[in-house]
């Protein structure tokens, strides 16, 4: 045994990339001698599975397509609407302008090696290099071979030097988001982790488990069987589509359909009235189309995770059509101008309200806490966040919740259209790509989801004497004062259990692991013992923290505006050094 060593036996050891491939295999033919054994392979005949070629939007020929748009024309809407003949008018339509697009926009060649650096003249200069290398093989001199070799350095030597350019041109115009692509670049892309989950051995029946964990069976809606114009519903205009259209990304990632926003922007430039003509029926009718309702699934691992044989360890990214989301920016518009008209919305809510962000969400906590402290109070905040937020908006919650709040009609006929009888594709690595029924409440990638929530948990919202609740989508903070913080804890256990009570019966709840409790301090309490009195929710004891994230920023019990900087400061500090280990040698540096 001491004189042994390994020996390769099989093509299947030799190679582990064979083995998906393997149908058979057996030892089943005579000895060839000694102790070797030949073994009978069967391999079955391998799928490239190439990705379909995809348009090259960004080289449509628009100067032809120009004429052909002006005179586009669009099908009357059917007289007697019903959702079975307006989805197949809708269909119909949008088809024929999308086999338009397609028919004056060039294909790609998929490649999983794309690269962003070659040049027309590195073509040249490789075409040169081959036949040179030809010649070479055929034509053995010195000559031959002197200017094989002088035609490949200069090719490599190119390459080399036009890798230098894009990358120092990358970090130049680098920006917060464009630096995660530099480091793409420079570490590779990780490889995408296969879904492994216990009882799952198929594509499909792993693609049934995923649904069932991202999208659990609800009640399914149902449609009116007819549809009628309402009268409260203004008539859609062009300046309300260029509207929508301005605030849409150029690098947004479209939906199925793959069609990106900057040729419904070129579309609607050349002919406004056909977008026009086809979402103003939508509008008065207040209904939203099936053939738009379709969406890929993204599943995606999250970072860090023990084990991957849970789907809790994977998120789901959903695509919708840039199409819809046009509709829904139109009717997020007009949804938004009618709630705060009738005071929907709380004023300590934000997210998706023009004028209140992030920063003014904290401003406001920062503000009231220290004006509860002047009369010498101590001061505490409880942290929470809502659990699967977009997922547990109940349709007829939702609609009711607006029906009595004053919304017109039409906008909650077209809600709770559009919220009802949706589909779902998830696409990961070896998914069977069907389409399934779902029911996934307000769906995560719409431009109007997180208004919907907004309004669907604005009932929890309630006044706190000497004390504030605030809000940021899902996010809360609830904020108390008392002569002591054994008083606060008591408060805001008393706030909790009101507020549980009111998200129970909207069917939310608050995650147990996203709580944090901080004790607010002046600057006179510095030097005092700090208090580590913890709280006690629902069995769970969450004791105070010295830093809370809240919406991006750190807070500190002193709200220390030296931490807040010192924190940004870290994190430039770390985006710059990330620039700079990234960079290869002599490339340009940001200043």
């Amino acid at each position: 045994m001491g004189k042994a060593r390994p020996l390769v036996i099989d093509l299947v050891f030799a190679n582990p990339h064979l083995l998906p491939l393997v149908k058979s295999r057996e030892a089943s033919l005579p000895s060839t001698g000694s102790d070797h054994i030949p073994i009978t392979i069967t391999l079955a005949t391998p799928s490239l599975n190439l990705k379909p070629p995809r348009p090259r939007w960004a080289d449509t020929d628009w100067e032809t397509l120009d004429l052909i748009i002006k005179g586009f024309k669009v099908p009357a809407a059917p007289s007697c609407p019903t959702p079975p003949n307006l989805d197949e008018w809708m269909s119909e339509s949008l088809n024929r302008l999308v086999a338009l697009l397609k028919e004056h926009t060039p294909l790609s060649r998929p490649s999983h090696y794309s690269k962003p650096w070659w040049t027309p003249h590195l073509t040249v200069l490789r075409r040169e290099y081959h036949k040179a290398a030809r010649a070479a093989r055929k034509h053995d001199t010195p000559h031959m071979r002197e200017v094989a070799g002088t035609s490949k350095a200069g090719y490599f030597k190119a390459i080399k030097s036009a890798k230098n350019k894009h990358w120092s041109s990358l970090l130049l115009t680098a920006t917060p988001q464009s630096l995660w692509t530099a480091k793409r670049f420079a570490y590779g892309r990780a490889q995408p982790r296969f879904p492994s989950l216990p009882g799952a051995e198929t594509p499909q029946q792993m693609n049934n488990v995923l649904l069932d964990h991202f999208f659990p069976p609800k009640e399914p809606f149902s449609p009116p069987p007819r549809l009628r114009p309402h009268k409260s519903a203004p008539p859609l205009t062009t300046d309300e589509i260029a509207a929508a259209l301005s605030k849409c990304s150029p690098t947004s990632a479209p939906g199925p359909d793959g069609i990106p926003y900057s040729t419904w922007k070129q579309v609607n430039k050349i002919n406004p009235s056909i977008l026009l003509q086809i979402l103003a029926p939508l509008v008065l009718l207040g209904y939203h189309p099936a053939s738009l309702k379709g969406s890929n699934g993204v599943v995606l691992d999250k970072p860090v995770k023990p084990s991957y044989e849970s789907p809790a360890s994977f998120r789901i990214i959903v695509l919708i059509r840039t199409f819809s989301k046009i509709l829904e920016r139109i009717i997020a518009a007009r949804l938004l101008a009618a709630a705060r008209l009738r005071g929907l919305l709380h004023p300590n809510q934000c997210g998706l309200v023009p004028g209140l962000s992030t920063y003014d969400a904290c401003l406001t906590l920062t503000n009231d806490v220290k004006t509860l402290q002047r009369p010498r109070l101590k001061v505490s905040s409880l942290f929470l966040d809502i659990k699967a937020r977009f997922d547990n908006v109940d349709i007829s919650t939702l609609a009711r919740i607006l029906r009595e709040g004053g919304i017109p009609p039409y906008l909650v006929s077209w809600v709770s259209s559009f919220l009802g009888e949706q589909s779902c594709t998830l696409i990961f690595q070896g998914a069977p790509g069907t389409p399934a029924p779902v029911n996934v409440g307000a769906p995560q990638g719409s431009p109007i989801s997180p208004l919907l929530f907004l309004l669907y948990v604005g009932p929890l919202h309630f006044g706190i004497p000497r004390g504030l609740m605030i809000s940021y989508v899902d996010d809360f903070a609830l904020t108390v004062a008392s002569l002591s913080y054994h008083g606060n804890i008591r408060r805001l256990q008393k706030l909790f259990h009101k507020l549980e009570r009111k998200a129970s019966r909207l069917g939310v709840s608050f995650s147990v692991a996203k709580r944090e409790l901080i004790h607010w301090r002046t600057p006179s309490q510095r030097n005092s013992p700090k208090c580590v009195s913890p709280i006690q929710i629902k069995g769970e004891v969450f004791y105070p923290s010295n830093s809370v994230r809240w919406l991006g920023y750190w807070f500190t019990p002193a709200l220390d505006p030296a931490a807040h900087f010192s924190h940004r400061l870290a994190l430039a500090q770390g985006a710059f050094a990330l620039i700079r280990r990234l960079s290869p040698p002599g490339a340009g540096l940001p200043l």
